[in-house]
């Protein structure tokens, strides 16, 4: 696996910083690329997104991971929406003009990076799939302020990765949505995982073993889109 640095045009006349993470056996073309956005509270660096994005890329995968605007200026409240998906596909722009050349494209990402990927999918950017750690179903404790009014117009495949204590993804109501969808959808569930999938230490789990589970998942589950 191979890491490397990169800008990408950040739709509103600048750039922003990104990092590829090339598979030891990698083929222009033909090997699947996987775009993931950071969270709202933390940028590309955070420890939870890297392991994944390397972990993917451990895995046979061209991933890319890369800063919205408001991040790579330094500041810490998310720009309005409109600003993010221009970001976010300008970056998709890049990916599909550069070598890398995907013929799979799965887009995704933490939290408000997956929920602003699922926006672009609903608006019908092409991609073969949406790979979405913790969407954020709902703000915390409000339950009644769902963010699934587009989620219903799109029609490529989706896979939910949560966690049973996600402050922001109450669970029954994620299978609620879930089932009301017609696109395909698959559900994989970390027990005792926050938003964060943090488990709880009385679980004894290891935490390295709680992400090499997300990317096992997520691997399997696009190796399937590719079918």
């Amino acid at each position: 696996m191979r890491l490397d640095l990169r800008s990408f045009p950040d739709g509103c006349g600048g750039t922003v910083s990104g990092v590829v993470a090339f598979p030891d056996a990698f083929a222009p073309g033909r090997t699947p690329a996987i775009v993931l956005a950071h969270g709202a509270g933390n940028d590309m660096s955070n420890p939870l997104l890297s392991a994944v994005h390397e972990g993917l890329a451990d895995r046979g995968y061209v991933t890319i991971k890369f800063n919205f605007p408001y991040k790579e200026r330094g500041g810490r409240a998310p720009d309005p929406a409109p600003v993010l998906e221009r970001c976010y596909r300008s970056v998709l722009g890049a990916v599909r003009a550069s070598e890398l050349k995907p013929g799979v494209l799965v887009i995704g990402g933490k939290s408000l990076g997956g929920r602003i990927a699922s926006h672009l999918a609903a608006q019908g950017e092409a991609v073969a799939g949406l790979l979405l750690l913790g969407y954020p179903l709902h703000p915390p404790g409000k339950l009644d302020r769902l963010r699934t009014s587009h989620l219903g117009r799109i029609t490529v495949p989706m896979l939910f990765l949560a966690g049973t204590r996600d402050s922001l993804c109450d669970l029954a109501l994620l299978r609620r949505t879930i089932a009301e969808l017609s696109a395909p959808v698959t559900l994989h569930v970390i027990e005792d995982g926050d938003h964060s999938f943090q488990v709880l230490k009385r679980t004894r789990r290891d935490q390295a073993d709680v992400v090499a589970e997300l990317v096992d998942v997520s691997a399997a589950w696009v190796r399937d889109l590719e079918k």
